[in-house]
């Protein structure tokens, strides 16, 4: 399967000295730009963890991670993460065979499980608040709704993106753009499971240690 790599080396002439070859192609530039941005999303997620861990003890009074926390609910959202990132990876390999059913039909999986995704972290945001445990009663809840709620929104960020880039191969077809904005949002959702599997390392096994 072809990678953003492999699409930015093709842009390369071969043979031609670095001195000689002239301003960068735009499909590079637009490589190094999204992996730019994704850098950029590691940083602001490492201030949110860094703020979390210096302020999860901060409960005045109010109810601590161990009381809130319910790990069977937080597995099950993990498992459809963690389900998300395979078909998305299924997609993108039925993307590179320009089989158009099978990409359809692994995106709307994908899709699925991300809504899935959100809907249990919603309830579980309601069920808190519910509780009396919202954002403002504490600086620990203040940092937990902070974090978490950040990723939710980068994952609704990527349900809308798989949305237009499934209008994009209805309307493109498989075109090298379509296939490379494609990989873009592959390695975009992948990150994001990469950034729940360290909220659920450090916010909801860190609260059972």
């Amino acid at each position: 399967m072809n990678t953003l790599v492999d699409v930015v080396s093709a842009e390369i002439p071969v043979g031609v000295p670095l001195s000689e070859r002239g301003p960068a192609p735009k499909r590079i530039v637009a490589a190094f730009g999204f992996w730019l941005f994704l850098l950029s999303d590691i940083i602001i997620f490492a201030g949110l963890f860094a703020a979390y861990a210096v302020l999860c003890g901060a409960t005045d009074g109010g109810p601590s991670a161990v009381e809130l926390f319910d790990k069977r609910h937080v597995l099950i959202e993990t498992g459809c993460l963690l389900a998300s990132s395979f078909t998305c990876g299924m997609m993108m390999i039925a993307a590179d065979r320009r089989e158009t059913v099978l990409t359809y039909s692994w995106a709307l999986v994908t899709a699925g499980l991300g809504i899935a995704f959100l809907s249990l972290e919603f309830s579980e945001f309601a069920h808190m608040v519910h509780q009396g445990a919202g954002p403002t009663r504490s600086a620990f809840l203040s940092s937990f709704f902070t974090l978490v709620g950040t990723h939710g929104a980068h994952v609704t960020a990527g349900i809308a993106w798989l949305a237009i880039m499934m209008a994009q191969v209805g309307t493109l077809g498989f075109r090298p753009m379509v296939i490379r904005r494609m990989l873009c949002f592959s390695l975009f959702w992948h990150a994001l499971y990469i950034v729940w599997i360290g909220v659920f390392t450090v916010v909801y096994l860190g609260a059972h240690a």
